[in-house]
């Protein structure tokens, strides 16, 4: 049908429709963007030149796209070309596919779908943040835990995520007498995880993969950690096989940022950026891989940003602030916005912490409210997301010029080829509607 071919309708079907309508417009999306060469493509390539000393001088900016994904993938993109700014990866959290409402296929869907609609040159970088292993369902039933992973790493590398990061951070034992006892089940279980993904990888893609040895929001990681996680990493993996190629530590951050009473980011974040360089530099030089990994970092205040590129770090995760600009932008719904908070007084009320100021409780819980509320901030007026999406589209630039990604076309060029896999074209009963759309 002549509509399915308006990226607009694709996507919104995709989103929206009943489910072999959505099946079958994930299929056109995935199978438009490919023959136009966006893939999805694995930055493997790009972050083994950096592990190599070959490039340098930059952070890759890891965008988590919470809500209103296709309309934020437009501006993140049309920022990208307008500054060549290649160099960058859209990414969503195991605990955000759940609270956002976006499967795997949906979001790569969404990136994708905005790729086509802005007319995107480059290949398109989507990846798994934080599949992380829960600690407590772990000491329940460690099999049980794991093969959820598996089941939900299979689901994202067969929907186009290929990047992802592996955080079995939470099963460090701090008990255990030396560090590496402490980092033992850490690398044991993301090594169990790394053979199963390269067990299931299309052929010509290889995934790139990251570890992780600080829960964000705790203690800063040290050199000791770093090590031990590494070569115990290695080790257990065995030698000629692809590991990791980038890993996630703690540096004084947190997801969400660092709070004040009233729940507004405070702004003498106390980062470690000797630390950070530090142990980017051992990663890189010691291990080939390209460095550290800085999470929770969007909420940091603007004159920190171009420290990143100059200390090494490989790449930088951002997702709250870009969250934060939607909800507190002034065009956006008020009688929306108080619907949202509503939902979330009742339906998140057992977050709210002793004394916690209600702002304060709004701001921490308000990004849980995406899936419940996706038809409707999809939906917000035209005009109105023109605006908000401006806004964001200028943060955007902000951010990769501050990074230093721009013109990092040729460079994403030079190294990534993006790979044709098969897209298999879902079997449906009512097919006949769609004839035409391919």
């Amino acid at each position: 049908m002549e509509k399915y071919n308006d990226v607009d309708v694709l996507i919104n079907d995709a989103v929206f429709g009943d489910d072999e309508t959505k099946k079958y417009c994930r299929y056109l999306i995935r199978k438009k963007a490919q023959e136009k060469g966006l893939g999805p493509a694995s930055p493997y390539e790009l972050y083994k030149a950096i592990g190599k000393g070959e490039i340098s001088g930059f952070s890759v900016p890891a965008m988590n796209i919470r809500g209103m994904a296709y309309d934020m993938a437009r501006a993140a993109l049309l920022a990208a070309k307008k500054t060549k700014s290649a160099a960058i990866i859209f990414e969503i959290a195991r605990s955000e596919m759940g609270y956002c409402d976006q499967k795997p296929s949906e979001f790569v869907s969404s990136v994708l779908a905005a790729a086509l609609k802005e007319n995107y040159e480059y290949p398109v970088f989507i990846q798994g943040d934080h599949f992380q292993v829960k600690e407590k369902s772990y000491k329940t039933d460690p099999n049980k835990e794991v093969d959820g992973i598996k089941k939900l790493i299979a689901e994202s590398i067969d929907a186009g995520f290929y990047s992802i990061d592996l955080d079995t951070s939470t099963l460090v034992d701090l008990s255990k007498s030396t560090v590496k006892e402490q980092q033992e089940r850490n690398y044991d279980v993301a090594v169990q995880l790394t053979k199963f993904i390269r067990s299931i990888e299309p052929e010509g893609v290889t995934v790139m993969l990251g570890g992780e040895i600080g829960e964000i929001g705790g203690k800063n990681s040290n050199e000791v950690e770093l090590r031990a996680y590494i070569e115990g990493y290695n080790e257990t993996l065995g030698s000629g096989k692809t590991g990791i190629s980038k890993i996630a530590v703690q540096t004084g951050t947190e997801h969400g940022g660092v709070l004040d009473a009233n729940g507004k980011p405070v702004k003498n974040v106390k980062l470690d950026f000797a630390i950070l360089e530090k142990l980017s530099k051992i990663a890189q030089k010691d291990y080939g891989l390209a460095g550290c990994v800085q999470h929770g970092a969007s909420t940091l205040p603007s004159d920190m940003f171009d420290k990143f590129p100059k200390t090494g770090t490989a790449e930088i995760h951002l997702a709250t602030e870009f969250q934060n600009m939607i909800f507190d932008h002034p065009e956006f719904p008020a009688q929306l916005k108080s619907e949202i908070y509503e939902w979330l007084k009742i339906n998140a009320a057992s977050e709210k912490k002793e004394g916690e100021t209600e702002s304060k409780f709004l701001y921490k819980t308000r990004k849980k409210a995406w899936g419940q509320f996706k038809k409707e901030t999809w939906s917000i007026d035209e005009n109105i997301k023109k605006e908000i999406m401006s806004e964001l589209e200028k943060k955007f630039v902000f951010l990769f010029e501050k990074l230093n990604v721009v013109n990092t076309d040729k460079m994403v060029k030079k190294y990534i080829k993006t790979p044709k896999v098969e897209i298999k074209k879902p079997e449906i009963a009512t097919s006949e509607k769609f004839e035409g759309a391919d």
